[in-house]
């Protein structure tokens, strides 16, 4: 397992502290899920952006009325 140091002014260490308390989790694990859901959430978004993108170069849109009839057949 590897440690990872941070530096934090006294306010900040009381604020962290008393916020994972509040949640009954451990500093540590508050840490570790708050960057990895940052990290979730920028791959989100890079990859609906490509999305978009992919779709306005060559949008197929089709109607409510028409997807059910493919989903049908």
């Amino acid at each position: 397992m590897t440690v990872v140091s941070l530096r934090i002014d006294a306010q900040e260490d009381q604020l962290i502290k008393e916020y994972a308390k509040a949640n009954n989790i451990t500093v540590s694990a508050l840490f570790r899920n708050t960057v990895l859901e940052k990290i979730e959430d920028e791959i989100d978004l890079s990859l609906y952006k490509q999305a978009m993108s992919e779709h306005k170069e060559n949008s197929q849109s089709i109607s409510f009325e028409e997807m059910l009839k493919e989903l049908a057949d």
